[in-house]
């Protein structure tokens, strides 16, 4: 176990954490995963699994109660990957500031909270990596879904400047930009309260949430995103960005194509013409 890579993954209950949990712990690392609701999740298959933590990144004392737990255990943390996160979805006038916030509180200020405690750690032992799951949303603002792309893009932005302020001290820091996958963020994304009443954009909110829920449920698998994330941490010299997925072309020609064309294809994905 002590010469095994120790991985630390947010949001592991299910999707993307869990897959990537799964995959790497097969591979050999030493991963903790890490959920709000640890005790509800149904029994994890322990040829699959070394941790399951309990962990709330909308909490400071519970990021480092998770942190301290994981250093005491394996003693170093080689592999962050920040992926705790929701969806929301409704237009931007049927969401209040209270169902923004939250948004961010999870999606941003928890990957903060998370690597706040972790960069020292990674500072002192000359080396680590740390991947941010970011997301296509975080390059391209999605209809109906403002807030969920605005703390992507908010991801984004961090994680370049982060990438910047520690390489002097050993730590690779990546951002992963999915596209669309099957994964249960589909069925658990979250309506803001004022667009599951019938408002002035009730149709086009259906055809756009409609769309993307059918893009998602047939997008590939989530291991896709486990087997990248490995090839990754074992890059000496990654790349910032990483996109992978369906619509990753189409975010690729964002800044080459005149923006009122970019604005009409994102619509027209979107059955918004």
């Amino acid at each position: 176990m002590k010469n095994r890579r120790v991985v630390l993954i947010t949001g592991a209950s299910s999707g993307f954490g869990r897959a990537t949990a799964e995959y790497l712990t097969e591979r050999g690392y030493w991963v903790f995963g890490t959920s709000r609701h640890p005790k509800k999740l149904e029994p994890f298959d322990t040829e699959k699994w070394q941790e399951i933590i309990k962990m709330d990144v909308n909490c400071n004392e519970s990021v480092k109660k998770g942190i301290v737990f994981v250093m005491q255990k394996a003693g170093r943390i080689d592999i962050l990957i920040n992926n705790a996160g929701f969806g929301l979805t409704g237009s931007i006038e049927d969401t209040s500031l209270k169902e923004a916030r939250h948004q961010f509180e999870t999606n941003f200020w928890g990957m903060d909270r998370t690597c706040l405690q972790i960069i020292p750690i990674m500072r002192k032992q000359g080396s680590g990596y740390i991947i941010n799951i970011s997301s296509l949303a975080g390059l391209v603002g999605i209809p109906f879904q403002a807030f969920y792309s605005a703390s992507k893009f908010a991801v984004e932005g961090f994680t370049e400047t982060l990438r910047m302020e520690v390489k002097p001290f050993g730590i690779k820091v990546v951002l992963l930009e999915p596209g669309d996958f099957n994964t249960p963020l589909t069925f658990n994304r979250q309506k803001t309260k004022e667009a599951q009443e019938k408002t002035v954009y009730w149709e086009s909110f259906q055809k756009a949430l409609s769309a993307a829920e059918e893009s998602e449920i047939k997008g590939g698998s989530p291991k896709k995103i486990a087997q990248l994330i490995e090839r990754i941490i074992n890059t000496d010299k990654p790349k910032l960005r990483y996109k992978i997925g369906p619509s990753s072309t189409l975010v690729s020609l964002k800044a080459f194509i005149p923006a009122r064309i970019c604005e009409y294809l994102i619509m027209k994905t979107f059955k918004l013409l």
